[in-house]
């Protein structure tokens, strides 16, 4: 497996990522669920995330495939993807849309990659936290 990066330099200026934020809603409701170490993982094209802890693995995969499954949702989401290409190494960028949506009393899980952050909110505010996304990109700051 060969490792790509996107020609484009990913951007550590606050300013400029919360500029370029571009917030995407997918149409696909997301869930959470636990895995403990007995249990069979799903495979990789099944799975939009993954993450090992003592307690389980934690997965995030659509909520229709879970339901075919037969796994437990802990949590229903909404995913928004930033579409700024954000540096691993930036500081700020998470803190800024973690409180604008915490002022709007949206609970927020974060997920970084490489290329983005993703964020997954109840589906019910999801509109509602794109739309101070948006008005955070056209503002320019973080309030």
């Amino acid at each position: 497996m060969t490792a790509t990066r996107s020609s484009a330099a990913p951007l550590t200026s606050l300013a400029e990522l919360i500029a370029g934020l571009s917030p995407r809603l997918d149409a696909t409701e997301y869930v959470f669920v636990q895995l403990d170490e007995t249990a069979t993982m799903p495979m990789a094209s099944e799975i939009l995330a993954s993450f090992r802890e003592t307690e389980g693995t934690t997965l995030i995969m659509s909520r229709d495939r879970a339901a075919d499954l037969g796994l437990t949702p802990l949590l229903r989401c909404a995913r928004i993807t930033l579409g700024v290409l954000s540096d691993l190494n930036a500081v700020g960028l998470i803190a800024a849309v973690s409180a604008r949506l915490a002022q709007a009393q949206i609970p927020v899980n974060v997920f970084s990659a490489i290329h983005h952050d993703h964020l997954f909110v109840p589906p019910q505010q999801a509109s509602r936290a794109l739309e101070l996304l948006r008005e955070m990109a056209s503002a320019g700051t973080p309030a």
